[in-house]
């Protein structure tokens, strides 16, 4: 995979996407497997899967992960970050549901709660709201919302299913944000 993928990162994004759908298909608030988003805000210390960032310290829409064969769910303190792990197609996962915050609801500078089942969301690309890892894309569970955060904070709606791993490069979103 990894040698096709060099030569044609299109093949890479497709098979990500395709291994992603399949094994998120049955996913849904409360996913075919019983599973249910897992707060955050039970306490301090809830950390990034990815880089070990504190979730709490920054602002804009988290992400969980629920792996089968695993007690916890990964944790992302960005969305670009879970988007980033579900395109990869390097690693193959055994997902069982996934979540995201809904920005329509949620506090944007210290979000809590409000998760939904990610595959059923919109998000903006290229706002102007900056997340953790700097550029981010605001998730929300009703295209109307995502829609008026357009408007207002600039960027592009996107479904679910059009976001590609190129959206998502974790190579320098931190570094552009010159907040951090």
């Amino acid at each position: 995979m990894s040698c096709l993928s060099s030569k044609f990162p299109r093949v890479r994004q497709l098979t990500g996407l395709a291994l992603l759908l399949g094994v998120v298909s049955g996913c849904s608030h409360r996913s075919s497997t019983g599973n249910i988003p897992v707060s955050i805000d039970a306490g301090p210390g809830a950390s990034c899967a990815l880089d070990g960032m504190l979730l709490a310290d920054y602002p804009g829409p988290k992400a969980q992960l629920q792996i089968a064969g695993q007690a916890a769910p990964w944790f992302f303190c960005d969305t670009v970050e879970l988007f980033h792990t579900l395109l990869d197609g390097e690693q193959a996962l055994a997902v069982q549901a996934v979540y995201v915050q809904d920005m329509g609801v949620a506090e944007w500078t210290e979000p809590r709660g409000h998760w939904f089942d990610a595959r059923h969301g919109f998000y903006v690309l290229g706002s102007r709201q900056f997340g953790s890892m700097g550029p981010t894309l605001a998730s929300f569970q009703s295209e109307q919302a995502a829609r008026a955060f357009a408007a207002t904070f600039t960027g592009k709606v996107l479904r679910y299913e059009e976001i590609t791993a190129d959206m998502v490069d974790l190579s320098g979103g931190a570094r552009r944000d010159e907040r951090m």
